[in-house]
């Protein structure tokens, strides 16, 4: 049974949006991609933005459900943290191209422009699961892990654009240690994002920020 003509349309914009971006892929391609009339397209998706909306959500929640399914099997806080590098070592390893999609998107439109804004909004809400993640493991300052950790997931999803193979594996190695850093009773450990906002404050006093 074909699959309906919005599911079509939005699965090929999917594959040309990995493999070409956003913005060098235009309506054209992917009606003549997709086997759909022009009317059709537009009677299911307004507009180009109405479309990519569409992809985005769609590539928030499959990845929201992977991992939340990788968490539920999970036997420890810590082995939940860290589950989100074993779905993208996975991914990775099938060649999953667009799975670093959502950051073009941000990159190629930016902060001020909805799409931009809605693709960051979707990358709070993962930092927001990550936190409550790391405030049910004991860990300190949970919020400051989430944008760390973060860090750590998006550096991963560039190397693997960069041909390392490897590269949710070695950012896996360095969550591990995040998260050492990260326990109350860890010397040594990270400065609250208060502590770091007050020295930041400091050292643009003296010039030297």
């Amino acid at each position: 049974m074909r699959k309906p003509a919005k599911e079509r349309i939005l699965e090929t914009a999917y594959g040309l949006f990995a493999r070409g971006g956003v913005r060098a892929v235009g309506i054209d391609e992917i009606i003549a991609h997709s086997g759909v009339a022009k009317a059709t397209f537009y009677r299911c998706f307004p507009s180009k933005d109405a479309l990519v909306l569409a992809y985005m959500d769609r590539w928030y929640q499959v990845r929201h459900d992977a991992i939340e399914d990788a968490i539920t099997h999970a036997h420890a806080p810590e082995d939940a943290l860290l589950a989100a590098f074993n779905v993208l070592d996975d991914w990775f390893s099938r060649g999953a191209a667009e799975v670093n999609t959502f950051l073009h998107v941000v990159i190629e439109f930016g902060p001020e422009h909805p799409l931009g804004q809605a693709a960051m909004a979707h990358l709070a809400n993962i930092r927001g699961r990550l936190a409550a993640l790391a405030e049910g493991a004991g860990l300190e300052d949970p919020v400051g892990f989430a944008w760390s950790f973060h860090i750590l997931t998006k550096g991963a999803m560039v190397a693997s654009i960069e041909g390392d193979q490897r590269a949710a594996l070695r950012a896996r190695a360095l969550a591990r240690a995040l998260i050492d850093l990260h326990r109350p009773d860890t010397p040594g450990r990270p400065q609250s994002q208060q502590e770091e906002d007050d020295e930041v404050k400091v050292l643009r006093k003296h010039g030297r920020g």
